[in-house]
């Protein structure tokens, strides 16, 4: 497995990419400390409603900035 440094517009493609899949897994119900990622996203981005309306607007806003579609694996 190669490493990689992530830099310039890397870091925040890297950093939308981590927030849509962290508010996935709380609109799924796990829960972290501090301030939610749901909170962070509202913030931020100005997205309004419930979490999974939040999850769902922000999921198309990262697919518009980065081209890079949410892949779900289904078992």
């Amino acid at each position: 497995m190669a490493n990689e440094i992530i830099s310039g517009d890397g870091v925040e493609i890297y950093r939308l990419l981590t927030l849509r899949k962290a508010l996935k897994l709380e609109v799924a119900g796990l829960q972290r400390r501090g301030r939610s990622v749901y909170a962070i996203v509202k913030a931020e981005f100005g997205f309004r409603g419930s979490k999974r309306r939040v999850y769902e607007q922000f999921s198309a806003h990262v697919t518009r900035v980065t081209g890079i579609h949410e892949v779900t694996v289904k078992p």
